[in-house]
């Protein structure tokens, strides 16, 4: 078989059997498209490990983000991606008898351990205050900010909130996040009164937890007979309201999701409970937290540390 019929099938597998996004199904679909081009040939068995060395070094020249005048190259981390989706094809060549070049001969690039960006405590607390209560739109964001800290939501996984998902009777309610897993977060007191209030002002018939206003939401109404909110939206929500806090670095709804896995280490929780309140795979992912939270090593330096 060709190699674009092999890819086709293979998206479809990620689909239908393995359950993936359809972003992460487009997101290997321009990774794999990309390398297919590069390789042009449509034969399985002509790809080979000087292929894959060749354009490792031209993806490692290609353009990447824009600093200020100057145009870097594609990130190490970005190069993976591309990697890891070609791993993943060859092995269901492979899984299919398929006779083509070894994944395992395909090892990643070295990345620089991922740095976290931050606020602290009292811009956290900066940033909770900001919306205007008084107004519905402010109590929406009061309590999308409230929720996202009380259990360290993706951004995603809020978006696709709806009334019913959240029982207020309750301090609980279970997500369905990255891989279709399905983890159970918790809720503050501070969290559900702030929803509460929120839907006591809510007049409209829309499912969705968190729904749009403005001038253009009638209009989204009528075409898309739906006004909840986008994750672009909540990342404009936020970013308007860390200005309006007076915080100057960057504040991203996933800002708020590592404060909530920070807080929680901060304040004695284990690694592997957190790892479970955050719905990561990998515990390694996680393990990205402990660098700032371990206040006791403070605590030896100033004790044992002989100019102390």
């Amino acid at each position: 078989m060709k190699l674009s019929e092999l890819k086709r099938e293979f998206l479809e597998y990620l689909e239908i059997e393995k359950g993936r996004s359809i972003l992460t199904i487009s997101n290997y679909d321009r990774y794999l498209a990309r390398f297919l081009t590069y390789a042009n040939t449509e034969d399985p068995q002509k790809l080979t490990e000087q292929t894959v060395r060749e354009y490792r070094l031209w993806l490692n020249r290609q353009p990447g983000t824009k600093t200020g005048r100057q145009i870097d190259t594609l990130k190490r981390k970005t190069q993976n991606y591309y990697l890891i989706a070609l791993r993943a094809f060859l092995k269901y060549l492979r899984k299919r008898s398929i006779e083509s070049l070894n994944p395992e001969l395909i090892e990643l690039a070295k990345v620089p351990d991922r740095s976290l960006d931050l606020i602290s405590t009292q811009e956290l607390n900066r940033l909770m205050d900001a919306p205007d209560v008084n107004t519905t739109r402010g109590l929406r964001d009061h309590a999308i900010l409230e929720l996202l800290f009380s259990t360290g939501l993706r951004v995603s996984e809020l978006c696709s909130l709806s009334q019913e998902d959240v029982d207020l009777s309750r301090d609980e309610f279970s997500v369905r996040g990255k891989g279709d897993k399905v983890r159970v977060v918790f809720l503050s007191d501070t969290a559900r009164n702030a929803i509460k209030e929120y839907l006591k002002v809510r007049k409209d018939f829309d499912d969705a937890m968190f729904v749009q206003y403005g001038k253009n939401s009638k209009k989204e109404e009528v075409k898309n007979k739906d006004l909840r909110l986008t994750p672009r939206s909540v990342q404009r929500i936020i970013k308007q309201y860390a200005t309006i806090a007076g915080i100057t670095r960057k504040v991203t709804p996933h800002v708020i999701r590592h404060s909530f896995a920070t807080d929680l280490l901060s304040n004695g929780a284990d690694i592997r409970s957190v790892q479970a309140l955050l719905g990561h795979a990998n515990i390694a992912t996680t393990q990205i937290y402990t660098h700032v939270t371990d206040k006791h090593l403070r605590d030896i330096h100033k004790k044992f540390h002989s100019r102390g």
